[in-house]
């Protein structure tokens, strides 16, 4: 009850929330302009067309304005997939961005594509704690000082170092497996709180009065020492940060700097479900609002809408194909709420998803991340579109042999942040568990997020393979991703070294339509009516 009492609290703060400076008031408002998570929603919610429209009005008044990203754009959608990044770079490109960071995502396409859409960007990546840890300097620039409205800002770009976990983790890795970048990761967070502080010093030297992360960090399921509470405690100097990552709506939660003084942190959700507008008035105040249609966002801009077209207009042919036809809705949300849920619950499409993948490698079980699935299959016929919408990073197939004891361990990583989300949540078939989550999580990472060991009492209880409890001495077959079984994302290094069966022989949305076209006939039935799932899962809260 406290919780939801201070969630509420925090809530109300924001609507209401005006944050005066000690320093000399601004010659004239500045607007910051924010997003997040787009995941190449670019045409989803609100848009980017209006957004664009949205930039160029306020601008016709006069008022000085500027336009930022924290990150994940480029992956998510078909439109990133198969362009690999390209087309929502054309887009943001158009729009004119002022400032830019790499989220965890921006890396999945591997490491020489994210330099090449580097190249390719009108206004590039910033990180202050994205490191070659082989010469030790930093790919991207750490901030960018920008004069507007007669005063100076200064932003200062973040990256959440569980990049190494939660994007592909062997393209930071040479081929020996030895890490060759990083993001400032420590296991007590002073790593990265020292280089922004660095950043954030070298800044105000340099005359910025006002310094904004724009961090890809976030807050709730979130390893804390990074999160941007954490950062915004400690560090002094920031003015407010521009948050990203856990696709949470805030306009102004409140946490203390070193210094004492009150930072502000805003993030506008995913898939431009808003639009942030945090605004510098001339009196010395600053406000934080989230903005929508309802709220008086303009008709699209014509021009981008153009731009959109021209991208899409590339992939039309192969993206209407039909699939198949389902009977059902394939959820990873709650239908009533519109919550995510497949990262911290059984659904309907986590269990269909894990069946395509032990049907068609043929193995004894399969464990599939939650993370992984992106959108609903919603009833009626489908296309290569929705399969690709719904699973956008074209993880390819894996199979490997590994003991009871193996599987054991990658359950309760994946169970170790419930209540919260964890992109590692493994949705499962052929395999049946509880999770206890009264018992405090005894999982512990190293300090890049990965799986070391748990060190008491484990919260997976009653694990069942084929009805019978499961042997940690067994050796079974597991289906799933070389993402989970192979690069050890989402922390799953448990499973490197393992014996591999299959590598790599299909991606996951060729996986689903396999399944559909010659295991179900061309239909997803009604065994998949409850979109809570088959009761293969079983959490005790």
């Amino acid at each position: 009850m406290k919780q939801k009492f201070q969630r509420f609290f925090s809530f109300v703060l924001a609507a209401v929330f005006t944050l005066a400076f000690s320093a000399s008031a601004l010659a004239a408002d500045v607007v910051i302009l924010h997003t997040n998570d787009i995941h190449c929603g670019i045409e989803d919610n609100v848009g980017v067309a209006r957004l664009s429209q949205y930039k160029k009005n306020l601008k016709k008044q006069g008022l000085a304005v500027l336009l930022v990203d924290a990150g994940d754009a480029v992956q998510g959608a078909p439109i990133g997939k198969l362009s690999t990044g390209e087309s929502i770079v054309n887009v943001m490109n158009a729009i004119g961005y002022d400032f830019i960071i790499p989220g965890n995502h921006e890396f999945d396409y591997g490491m020489a594509r994210f330099f090449e859409l580097l190249k390719m960007q009108k206004t590039p990546y910033y990180s202050c704690n994205f490191t070659d840890l082989r010469t030790g300097e930093h790919p991207l620039q750490s901030y960018k000082i920008v004069n507007a409205g007669g005063h100076t800002i200064a932003f200062v770009g973040v990256t959440t170092p569980e990049t190494l976990a939660t994007s592909t983790p062997k393209y930071f890795q040479d081929e020996k497996g030895k890490f060759i970048y990083g993001f400032s990761e420590d296991e007590s967070g002073q790593k990265i709180y020292a280089a922004i502080q660095k950043a954030v010093d070298e800044a105000k030297a340099k005359g910025a009065e006002f310094v904004i992360v724009v961090g890809h960090l976030g807050m709730d399921g979130t390893i804390p020492r990074w999160s941007s509470t954490a950062i915004a405690e400690n560090t002094k100097g920031v003015t407010a940060i521009i948050d990203g990552h856990s696709h949470e709506k805030y306009e102004a939660r409140m946490a203390k700097g070193l210094d004492g003084k009150d930072v502000l942190i805003t993030q506008t959700g995913t898939k431009m479900q808003t639009v942030g507008k945090l605004v510098l008035h001339d009196d010395g105040t600053m406000t934080s609002t989230l903005e929508t249609v309802e709220t008086g966002l303009p008709e699209p801009d014509p021009k981008i809408l153009k731009v959109i077209e021209k991208e899409n207009k590339k992939f039309e042919p192969i993206l209407k194909q039909p699939v198949g036809e389902s009977l059902v809705d394939l959820q990873e949300r709650d239908p009533a709420t519109g919550e995510r849920r497949v990262r911290s619950q059984e659904t309907n499409m986590g269990d269909f998803v894990a069946d395509a993948f032990r049907a068609v490698l043929n193995t004894d079980i399969s464990l599939v991340n939650g993370g992984s699935l992106r959108n609903t299959i919603k009833k009626g016929v489908f296309t290569y579109q929705d399969v690709l919408t719904a699973f956008p990073f074209g993880n390819m197939s894996a199979a490997v042999e590994v003991t009871g004891q193996t599987i054991l361990d990658a359950l309760e990583l994946g169970a170790m942040n419930l209540p919260e989300e964890n992109g590692g949540f493994l949705q499962v078939s052929g395999i049946s568990y509880t999770i206890d989550a009264t018992i405090p999580s005894t999982v512990e990472l190293d300090a890049h997020g990965s799986f070391v060991s748990v060190n008491g009492e484990r919260r997976v209880k009653d694990v069942m393979v084929g009805g019978k409890p499961i042997d940690p001495e067994k050796i079974y077959t597991v289906g799933g991703t070389t993402y989970v079984l192979k690069d050890g994302g989402n922390g799953m290094v448990m499973f490197k070294g393992a014996k591999l069966i299959d590598d790599g022989s299909l991606t996951d949305a060729d996986m689903i339509m396999e399944f559909v076209q010659n295991h179900k006939n061309a239909k997803i039935g009604e065994e998949y009516a409850n979109w809570k799932g088959q009761g293969r899962i079983t959490i005790i809260e």
